[in-house]
């Protein structure tokens, strides 16, 4: 199986990513154990954390030319939401918006 494509990402704390996939789940995933890993301690700086982007064509989200997670990791080690997380979400993209 191909995994799916990322069609947007938001962090909502300082470790943990909000990622929406074209097949409209939406996973949670926490960067926590990546910090241990000295390429990854740029991470815990939270303004850091939260510039990424998406890759184009949704292959991962990017940092920077050394730090970036590709779709396979954010999909397979992603945790499903339950519906009030995903509610939550929703509200939170709404008043960012309006």
């Amino acid at each position: 199986m191909k995994p799916e494509r990322i069609v947007s990402a938001k962090a909502i704390d300082d470790n943990t990513l909000m990622v929406k996939f074209t097949n409209l789940q939406i996973r949670k995933y926490d960067i926590s154990k990546l910090l241990d890993n000295p390429m990854f301690a740029p991470l815990c700086n939270p303004a850091f954390f939260r510039s990424f982007r998406v890759e184009p064509g949704g292959f991962g989200l990017i940092w920077n030319e050394d730090i970036d997670l590709s779709e396979y990791e954010l999909w397979q080690n992603g945790i499903s939401l339950t519906d009030e997380e995903i509610e939550r979400y929703i509200e939170s993209i709404h008043r960012v918006a309006h």
